[in-house]
């Protein structure tokens, strides 16, 4: 979620109904973002074909302290994903086996 207040709304949920929680930032520079685009569409926000984007007409507001921070300008998609998977180990959330560890060389 782009807002703040919509992930203090998802954290509060699961806290309510005694679930766990983790917020993951999977985050990248926008000039990244906008190489990546398969479809165009910054280019197109960028044109105004596209209304209340986000990043570009409509604002972002990054997480303040989530548990997880991933940068995927600097790691590879399988350490993002491990790094995740570490995490949630670690906080007790155990995924079923056909989660697994890979490697660059899979993906």
């Amino acid at each position: 979620s782009p807002y703040a207040t919509d992930r203090a709304y998802a954290r509060d949920v699961h806290k309510n109904a005694s679930l766990p929680f983790m917020e993951v930032f999977v985050d990248a520079p926008l000039d990244v973002l906008e190489e990546r685009d398969p479809k165009g569409l910054y280019k197109k926000a960028r044109a105004g074909k596209i209304k209340e984007f986000t990043g570009i007409d409509a604002p972002y507001e990054p997480p303040e302290s989530p548990e997880v921070h991933v940068r995927t300008d600097i790691l590879t998609v399988a350490q993002c994903v491990n790094t995740i998977l570490a995490e949630l180990d670690g906080a007790g959330v155990h995924l079923q086996p056909t989660f697994r560890q890979v490697s660059d060389d899979e993906l």
